[in-house]
Order: structure tokens, then sequence, then C-alpha cells
């Protein structure tokens, strides 16, 4: 089976000298205009949403959990952000982004979000039992918070760390290279977050910065991936109220998820939340393991080198 992700073979990448050196060029090129996009587009959701609502504009106030401006002006930046890299694609690649075929954004998008929330549940069903965390009832306070939050996170980073990051690398240096590199990055920007250490920035890389690329080469497109993305975080923050990456922003559920005092850490994930939990490492590890041998027996890893076509 040939490979479906589809690198770029023209123009910006054509084949040719130094065609690795203009692949890093195009990602950190990519990488800018998406963020960039993406940061204007949402401040101009915030305002459209402040004025549907009679409210003083006031994006700090307006991306409060619980509120639908929140979901409004993600979703919104998150398809300028979508738009300008299908845009630059067009034109520095000249070709048609298959990665975003509207065909399959609806299937693979579903099938991905039951997914995340399945590989959630497992992990925290895991915890519970085990007796390294608490999952109790509370009263459910609001859902566009973590809706909004959990567009962003899914649709945005996996633009920026599948679509950009690993496909730009693999186009320079080749697939495994590329896989390594940007689990690595995925995981080393979460040390920034609250709560983190270093073993939570190595779960992140290794369950999801993993996991989640293999979405991708198995699928050639981005859709499951993020539904996959925002699934997980979604099902792991509002529904089971545990920390998303270190943050709280995601609560307001009908569960409340909390590690046992005494428990390691490690065993819990602490106040980072369960993806830095031996049972999210394991749900997520041994999920991307078996899609990484999946797409080995496919055959659609090979190929891609700066020398390749």
């Amino acid at each position: 089976m040939a490979r479906l992700v589809a690198l770029g073979n023209a123009k910006v990448l054509k084949p040719g000298k130094l065609r690795w050196l203009r692949a890093i060029g195009w990602l950190i090129a990519m990488g800018v205009a998406v963020t960039l996009v993406f940061t204007i587009v949402t401040a101009l959701g915030f305002g459209i949403a402040a004025g549907l609502l009679g409210q003083p504009f006031d994006p700090a106030a307006l991306r409060e959990p619980g509120g639908m401006a929140a979901a409004f002006g993600y979703s919104l930046g998150v398809v300028g952000a979508l738009l300008i890299y299908a845009l630059m694609v067009h034109l520095g690649e000249q070709r048609k982004p298959s990665e975003l075929s509207p065909r399959w954004l609806v299937p693979d998008l579903l099938g991905g979000l039951a997914i995340g929330a399945g590989m959630m549940a497992i992990a925290v069903t895991i915890m519970s039992v085990a007796g390294w965390a608490t999952v109790t009832p509370q009263p459910v306070r609001g859902i566009w918070g973590a809706v909004g939050l959990s567009v962003e996170s899914g649709g945005l980073e996996e633009l920026l760390f599948r679509l950009v990051l690993f496909r730009l690398l693999w186009r320079a240096a080749g697939v495994w290279p590329a896989l390594a590199l940007s689990a690595l990055v995925f995981g080393l920007v979460h040390l920034t977050n609250e709560n983190s250490s270093l073993f939570a920035a190595l779960c992140i890389a290794v369950e999801a910065g993993v996991m989640l690329a293999t979405f991708y080469i198995l699928t050639g497109r981005a859709w499951m991936s993020i539904g996959v993305h925002a699934g997980w975080n979604f099902t792991q923050g509002w529904i089971f109220g545990a920390a998303v990456s270190g943050t709280g922003g995601f609560a307001g559920g009908p569960l409340s998820t909390q590690p046992v005092p005494g428990v390691p850490e490690w065993l819990s994930g602490g106040a980072f939340g369960p993806e830095a939990s031996l049972a999210g490492l394991i749900v997520g590890c041994g999920f991307g393991a078996w899609l990484l041998w999946l797409a080995m027996k496919r055959g659609v890893l090979g190929g891609g080198g700066s020398d390749l076509g």
C-alpha cells in the first residue's frame, strides 16, 4: 500500500538541491502564519461574541469556562487557521490539501471523538479501580468552555504539530526522525503548563505525540487526529472533571476525578491530570504501538526523505 500522507512535491518542496532546508523554512513560515491567523481570528470571534451578547470586549472574561463566546471564538480561530494552511499548501506546494478533505470530515471526526473518549474512559477506570484516583459526582455547571478548549487544543495543536511539524520534518528527513522529533517537541511544549514535570512531558510525548501522528499516517488526513485529541481532552476535563495537561479550564461536567492523597504522582497523574499517570501512559502507548504496527504492516511509512519523491 502506498504512503497516504501527502508530503508535498512541488514549488517550495520540489525535488532538488537543499530540499530538506526548504522544507524546514516552509515549516517555520507555515507555523508562524497559522499561529498568527488563529490569534487574530480568535480575537475577532471574541469581539463578535461580545457584540452579540451586549458585553464590553474583554477577551479574558469571554473565554471563561461556561461561556458560549469561548466556543465561538476558538472555533472561528481554528477555521481561520485551517483556511490559511490550505491556502499556503495550494500556493506554496501547488496541490490540493488532501489532508483536509471535506468528504471525510464528519466520519473521521466522529470516529476520532469516540476513540479519544473511549481511551480516556479506560485510563480513568484503571485509576479508579486501582485506587489511584477517586471519581465522584458533582453538579453540572456548564459545557461551552470545555467545548471551546477542546476545539482549540484538538484543531490548532493537530494542525501545528501533525500537518506542519511532523509532515514537513518527514519531507526533510524521513518518517522516523520526524515522528521522534515531533513527539519530543509536543512533550516539551507542555513543560510550560501549570503543574507540569519532566515525567508529564515524557508521557505527553510518547502517549499522545506518537499515537496522534499514527492516525494521520494511517488515514492521510487530519480529521481523525483532531477528533481523538478533542475527545480525549473533553472526556478527561469535562466528563471526568480531571485536570487537562495541568489546567482546570475544562471543568464543569458531571464528575470530579481527584488523585488519592499519598499515591505517587506517576500513578495518579497528580495535579497534571490522568495524562501523566501510569494508566494514561499504558493506554496511550499501547494504542499508539498497535497503530504503528498497523502502519508498518500496511506499508504506509515508507518514503519522504529529502532525496525521495
